[in-house]
């Protein structure tokens, strides 16, 4: 197996950061916004854009959940390994806020539109945004594509996109691991 590093953790700390502001010019004060990171790997992304706007862009508050995606999948009964799910961490209602969805990885579609479908439980959005750290463009199976991106990646199907969280892995990075 070989890997390439497509971002090193300082890139990776100035993307994330760019997708900060972005957010910042469409939310303004994020009194209607929610961000809600796609479990497991997208919660790390939401934290990281959540601590950013609070303590380095004074947001005073933002309301912030994770929303595990599992039972929602159009796959999910296609494994033969059992199926471990995450937890859904959203104590507030979405009815007529904006909501912006945070994953690290945006491949076939699939999450996401399982996503759309897990967060109608918790009312109706006004509108959904999706935000993506990596868009692996050329692999999507539905009609999906991300209003805020970190970086772009053209890669084909033996090639996999790893995000690296120093929270979980010991180190920030994003790698590109031909199999």
């Amino acid at each position: 197996m070989s890997q390439k590093e497509l971002l090193s953790a300082r890139e990776l700390q100035i993307t994330i950061r760019r997708l900060a502001y972005q957010l910042i010019e469409n939310h303004g004060d994020f009194i209607d916004t929610i961000l809600i990171g796609i479990q497991p790997r997208g919660k790390m992304l939401a934290k990281r854009l959540a601590h950013i706007l609070q303590n380095d862009y004074h947001i005073p508050k933002i309301t912030i959940g994770y929303l595990d995606i599992t039972f929602y999948r159009d796959d999910f009964r296609r494994s033969a390994k059992p199926i471990e799910a995450n937890s859904t961490e959203i104590d507030f209602v979405v009815e007529n806020k904006k909501v912006v969805f945070i994953d690290d990885v945006l491949y076939t579609g699939r999450s996401i539109r399982a996503a759309l479908t897990a967060v109608q439980d918790f009312g109706r959005p006004a509108q959904i945004e999706l935000l993506i750290l990596i868009d692996r463009r050329f692999s999507r199976h539905l009609p999906i594509q991300p209003d805020y991106c970190g970086r772009q990646v053209d890669a084909i199907n033996e090639e996999h996109v790893v995000v690296s969280w120093s929270e979980i892995e010991g180190q920030d990075a994003v790698f590109l691991e031909n199999q």
